[in-house]
């Protein structure tokens, strides 16, 4: 049997290219939004709305495809609305414009998401869930990659033309959407939740199996203290003082967990989620304990290899162990219900974070969350004795 399928080749297409062109923007938007006149404050409450406003959407928009038996619209609305908002950064400059840009962009990811993780889900056999979302993550972090690469390489050649970049990045953004059309979907059972408002997808939480309230638990426990990877960055930066080391390390991150998604995941799909996820836990514990304590240039780049298998054996396979252990007719409300609650886990993460590095020092915001990961990755065995 064919396990990478047609569908989920063409689905991993499209991530890869949607993520050029989100990546390509990653290391200009701060630049850019300081030039038009935004404050550190002012990007700092931007970013931190918007993808509040994604985050929470994921649940809704999950729920919605559940309702309708219904993948591909979502997917088709969520790259689209993604793919327009790259230009428009760049039409005018307006800050309500530059908001109403950016949470465009991010309400696509909102809008997609879980109903292409259901699509993916539907692709696999529960043996199979892990190389799945290992291929897919895989081929989306290998355009993650690609996309600072190109910025960087651009900018070389044409520095200070930040404009530019965001016509460039509706390219490979459009061509995502197009891929979308290749696809085909057989109508999928109506789920059986209920009708509701925005929230009432949170009402998943009261029919899921006591595996999930487990998993679910121990899972938003970690994104409570795992912020943003911005805090990595800066911290290399006062490490190292150079930006170009700072870049290369994040390029190597990505390329490193593209690179290890898909061995990580015929793993688990052969040893079980449990013992990969634990491993990742340990690894990004260690990580996080080495950064507290101002490593080297040379253990930087090693910390960020270890941080890169850290990536590849979490994110993949916590959201196959998920929809594994989902109901059939929720599977996109079960994955909606937890990306929404990881998305406002990781914003108050990011809060948490530059709250203790302000007050206490950047060594005991890494040594705070390296400790709770340790306590998360004792909870996981404890309570699930395999999976």
């Amino acid at each position: 049997m064919r396990v990478i399928t047609r569908t989920v080749w063409i689905l991993s297409l499209i991530s890869l290219f949607a993520d050029i062109a989100s990546e390509l923007l990653y290391p200009v938007i701060p630049v850019y939004l300081r030039e038009i006149g935004f404050s550190v404050l002012g990007i700092g409450i931007l970013e931190g709305v918007v993808n509040f406003t994604a985050g929470i959407s994921k649940g809704y928009f999950g729920k919605l495809s559940d309702e309708k038996g219904a993948r591909l619209p979502f997917v088709k609305l969520g790259y689209f609305l993604s793919a327009l908002s790259k230009p428009m950064m760049a039409i005018f400059t307006y800050p309500l414009w530059i908001f109403f840009a950016r949470t465009t962009d991010r309400l696509g990811k909102g809008v997609r998401t879980a109903a292409r993780d259901a699509l993916l889900s539907g692709q696999a056999t529960k043996e199979t869930k892990g190389r799945i979302f290992g291929f897919h993550r895989s081929m989306d972090t290998l355009g993650a990659t690609i996309g600072p690469v190109l910025a960087l390489l651009f900018l070389y050649f044409y520095p200070g033309q930040y404009k530019i970049i965001f016509y460039l990045a509706f390219i490979p953004g459009i061509i995502s959407v197009l891929l979308i059309f290749l696809l085909k979907e057989k109508r999928q059972p109506v789920a059986t939740l209920g009708k509701g408002n925005f929230f009432s997808f949170f009402r998943y939480y009261k029919i899921a199996t006591l595996e999930y309230k487990r998993l679910v638990t121990g899972l938003l426990l970690f994104a409570l203290f795992n912020s943003s990877d911005v805090f990595l960055l800066l911290k290399t930066k006062e490490i190292t003082g150079s930006d170009t080391i700072t870049i290369a390390a994040y390029v190597l991150y990505n390329l490193v967990f593209a690179v290890a998604s898909y061995p990580l995941g015929i793993l688990a799909d052969k040893m079980g989620f449990r013992k990969i996820l634990l491993s990742g836990l340990l690894l990004f514990a260690f990580v996080y304990a080495v950064f507290a304590f101002a490593p080297s240039v040379i253990m930087i780049f090693g910390v960020f290899f270890i941080y890169g298998i850290y990536a590849a054996a979490t994110e993949g396979i916590a959201k196959a162990w998920i929809t594994n252990i989902a109901h059939d007719t929720n599977t996109a409300t079960a994955v909606g219900f937890y990306t929404s609650c990881e998305s406002v886990c990781t914003l108050a993460a990011s809060i948490i974070a530059g709250a203790v590095w302000t007050g206490m020092g950047s060594a005991y915001t890494f040594l705070i969350t390296s400790l709770v990961a340790a306590i998360v990755f004792v909870f996981f065995l404890l309570r699930f004795k395999k999976a």
